[in-house]
């Protein structure tokens, strides 16, 4: 019946519709106009269903603008990372071989390209705090906070070892915690060709756990350097206790110079640093045997053996103060500057390393046992030292036949667990917990 429809006017249309897509003009372009005049009624039918097509091609392209445009996210709400099933092991590095630049090569390079550039027109540096010798305010309380995180967990693992034991092999740094030493063929000693790279098992200590990286304490990072000649002037502490020293924390045995005015800088020289000051004498000169509470040095001794009943108490106190380390001295990271050597273990809390020589790590003779600073990364201030996670502390010992099926977890962690504490999911993937171990003889049907 189209070729007997009358003509619609665009002055009969609903002024309300004046949002009109195109597509909608152009049907109505497209209709017919008939010659003769048609009855009321059919008029009336004809603009009711005008009327109501029109609302349906407004529907539709309001939902297709809507649809097409991406949903606002708010910046603020940080979008969490699905947690793994299971993960790799921490690599191994080699040791004739350097350590990979935390920061890509690139931008270290096009950094001091434009330092040069600024140094060669005469610019001073733009420097903010910390890198010009002031105190960051925002990050004082969370230096007290991770100082104090850190002797609760150097107290919870020296009780802790007193009830869960703990083996360390005497030829290389494997570390074991079960009721005796594992038996993997895994030792890089000296002498493991005698013992077909078993492990050779004793006691161990809280050093084993926490493994004992420090550092030299400076009473001024931005004055003179640690010389080789004057190393013994300094004293050494743990690397998390200087970094929360540089960070505000005052220490009356190991004190700090704040300064209230920035240094300046061009390029890698400093112009004005606001004088040198003579430095106090170590405080371990005077007392060299005196423990402190924020050192391992005798820990197990300092602390007696804890309760039956207030061992899972302290497992878990142990497990929040390590997680608040780790994460307290990344966020530290972020701001001062830690340096740590490109070939061995050796750390500084400090703008740059010291020049004392006594790396002997890969190729040192060709550095004359100087250190290859570089910048550091929170393995390297608060090494995890990844074990093998035991799931039945009682049960036979592990084996190298199912070493495949194993998991692994930090040492303190795994002290934790056994101790009765309940373990963060982000460490699960690494322990391999849905993994089921077989028998010996079922291993070699698994594929």
């Amino acid at each position: 019946m189209l070729h007997h429809m009358p003509a619609v006017s665009p002055s009969s249309w609903n002024p309300s519709y004046k949002g009109i897509c195109p597509s909608v003009c152009a049907v109505v372009r497209k209709t017919p106009q008939i010659s003769a005049p048609s009855s009321d009624n059919l008029r009336l039918k004809l603009q009711f269903g005008l009327e109501r097509l029109m609302k349906r091609e407004l529907t539709i392209s309001e939902t297709i603008f809507c649809a097409s445009q991406r949903p606002r996210q708010n910046p603020s709400i940080r979008k969490e990372k699905p947690i793994p099933q299971n993960v790799d092991f921490p690599p191994i590095l080699p040791k004739k071989k350097k350590k990979p630049f935390p920061i890509p090569f690139k931008k270290i390079q096009k950094a001091a390209r434009e330092d040069k550039k600024l140094a060669q027109m005469g610019i001073e540096k733009p420097l903010e705090p910390p890198k010009n010798g002031l105190l960051v305010p925002d990050l004082i309380p969370l230096a007290y906070e991770v100082l104090d995180a850190w002797k609760v967990l150097i107290k919870g693992v020296a009780q802790l070892l007193h009830a869960i034991p703990v083996y360390g092999c005497s030829e290389c740094s494997e570390v074991h915690v079960a009721l005796e030493g594992h038996q993997i063929k895994d030792c890089l000693g000296p002498t493991s060709r005698d013992r077909h790279s078993l492990h050779s098992w004793v006691r161990g200590s809280i050093d084993d756990i926490l493994v004992p990286i420090e550092s030299y304490h400076l009473y001024d990072p931005f004055g003179r350097r640690i010389k080789h000649e004057t190393r013994f002037e300094y004293d050494r502490i743990p690397a998390v206790v200087e970094l929360c020293i540089q960070a505000g924390v005052d220490i009356p045995e190991y004190p700090s110079r704040r300064r209230m005015k920035p240094i300046r800088m061009i390029g890698k020289k400093v112009i004005d640093r606001g004088g040198f000051l003579e430095e106090p004498k170590p405080w371990r000169l005077g007392n060299p045997s005196t423990p402190v509470d924020f050192d391992t040095y005798r820990a197990n001794e300092r602390f007696p053996p804890p309760l039956s009943e207030d061992i899972p108490r302290i497992a878990q106190e142990t497990m929040d103060a390590y997680d608040f380390v780790r994460s307290g001295v990344m966020k530290l990271m972020k701001k001062y500057t830690v340096k740590a050597c490109g070939y061995c273990s050796e750390v500084h809390v400090g703008p740059w390393g010291h020049n004392a020589k006594f790396c002997g790590a890969f190729k040192h003779q060709w550095r004359d046992g100087k250190h290859g600073w570089q910048d550091a990364i929170v393995d390297e201030v608060f090494p995890p030292n990844c074990v093998w996670h035991v799931r039945d502390p009682r049960g036979p010992p592990l084996r190298s036949a199912l070493k495949r099926f194993y998991g692994k977890a930090p040492a303190v962690v795994e002290v934790c667990m056994q101790a009765g504490a309940q373990v963060p999911d982000r460490y699960k993937p690494m322990m391999r917990l849905d993994i089921i171990v077989p028998e010996s003889d079922e291993a070699k049907l698994v594929a």
